[in-house]
């Protein structure tokens, strides 16, 4: 009988077909902890389920992890639904995530907690980076959804509280799938229009799923980077949004943050009142102050004996003249001394002069130059000349005019010993007046007693 042997993939494709029609697991739910958690570069998130007992392969592809509210991290419990198949390329049994959420806390809760301690880390929420609202606006933008109970609310307060401001309401998404998107292009088309003294955003109250759209990143970007000041009015006073963190002042409601954006009338009528009424009683005052002193100049000398004091004042102004000519004098002869004086000095220090006893010192120090040049030359040739004789005694030039002669290697090395050549060799001999090409007919080596 003959054997029939699978091969490995053969067998790990009857396995994989064998759980794919397994209805039970094409609807798996499971809990567990994340543990060897990497998110690829392709979007990709590959990770381990575990419990204190077993643990299983799993992968959640980009398509579907894209809509994830939160940041899956090593260690975190979660709650999965997906499917078992194997991957054939490993020969093993793995877990397809398509929906994940945490166990125990909300994915929505977790994700805002995520982006708004992101979102601190960054100095999104910093005081000294939140702009000033302005105390009587001109002009107001408010974008919210144009059918909203938020911007009726806004726009009646506004009016009742300071009726001269202008309201343009700029159309925006707030729920739903697109409403971030809309938000942000929103603000951003506002801080273009760059007419708006104050940007009020925000909507009615509603559940974290409905009021999401403010927790988003791209909003918190276009409020952090806006240039007009912005009014976040998100929700009831218990709902807090990231936009609330992010944004130039947080209103508790929409309604409030109309109060924030504008005076009131009211009261900007009575302060007027009460400082109308603070200013007269100060200008009441004043004149008051200026009719006593008036008063005192009334009964002043001069007013009443006018004609003496004048007379006075005129022998005071004619004792200034006279002492004034005095000075005037007494200070011309002062100047015409020191300009005799400077003369003087500017004739002993004429420039002629001074170019002359430069001339004088200069050629005495050309002379003493040129003296001292000649000694060292004088000097430097005698030591010249000693150098030369010296190296003259050792130049091996010099002791070959005597007769003597070098013997030189074919390779041109110096030969110092007998050691260096054999019978036969060629060398060659340098005398005096050229180069004699021998060879070497016999070695004698002395012996050294």
């Amino acid at each position: 009988m003959e054997n029939n042997y699978l091969t490995v993939a053969a067998l790990t494709k009857y396995i994989k077909r064998k759980i794919d029609v397994d209805p039970h697991l094409k609807n798996v739910l499971l809990k567990g902890e994340i543990s060897n958690f990497s998110h690829h570069s392709r979007g990709h998130m590959y990770l381990t389920i575990k419990d204190d007992q077993a643990k299983v392969q799993a992968v959640m592809f980009a398509g579907n992890n894209r809509s994830l509210k939160f940041k899956p991290e090593n260690g975190m419990n979660v709650l999965i639904k997906g499917e078992i198949s194997v991957y054939e390329a490993f020969g093993q049994y793995q877990l397809y995530i398509q929906q994940m959420e945490p166990d125990g806390i909300g994915s929505l809760y977790l994700a805002y907690e995520q982006l708004k301690e992101k979102l601190h880390k960054q100095g999104y929420f910093d005081v000294q980076h939140k702009k000033k609202i302005p105390l009587f606006p001109e002009h107001i933008g408010v974008i919210t959804s144009p059918t909203g109970a938020a911007v009726r609310d806004i726009i009646t307060t506004i009016k009742r509280r300071y009726p001269i401001v202008q309201i343009t309401v700029i159309p925006a998404l707030v729920q739903g799938d697109n409403a971030a998107t809309s938000i942000a292009n929103a603000i951003d088309h506002a801080n273009d229009l760059d007419i708006f003294d104050t940007i009020i955003v925000g909507r009615g109250g509603g559940s974290i799923e409905e009021l999401w759209a403010f927790n988003e990143a791209i909003v918190a970007e276009a409020i952090y980077h806006s240039k007009t000041p912005i009014i976040s009015a998100v929700g009831h006073e218990t709902d807090v949004t990231i936009s609330d963190y992010v944004a130039d002042l947080r209103a508790p409601t929409p309604t409030g943050a109309a109060e924030l954006a504008v005076q009131s009338q009211i009261e900007l009528r009575e302060k007027i009142s009460t400082l109308t009424r603070s200013l007269t009683r100060e200008i009441r005052n004043e004149i008051r102050n200026q009719k006593r002193q008036l008063d005192r100049l009334k009964g002043a000398y001069a007013f009443r004996y006018p004609e003496q004091l004048i007379k006075q004042k005129e022998q005071a102004l004619d004792s200034f003249v006279a002492s004034l000519q005095k000075e005037m004098i007494a200070n011309q002869k002062e100047k015409e001394t020191r300009l005799i004086n400077l003369y003087k000095r500017f004739v002993a220090q004429h420039p002629q002069k001074q170019l002359e006893q430069s001339k004088l010192k200069l050629g005495e120090k050309i002379k003493s130059q040129n003296y001292f040049m000649n000694k060292i030359v004088e000097k430097k040739s005698t030591q010249l000349v000693s150098a030369i004789d010296k190296l003259s005694l050792v130049n091996p030039l010099e002791i070959m005019k005597r007769g003597f002669a070098l013997p030189y290697t074919t390779d041109e090395k110096l030969i110092k010993s007998v050691q260096q050549v054999k019978e036969n060799d060629y060398i060659k001999i340098r005398i005096n007046d050229g180069n004699l090409n021998c060879q070497v007919l016999e070695v004698e080596e002395e012996s050294k007693s």
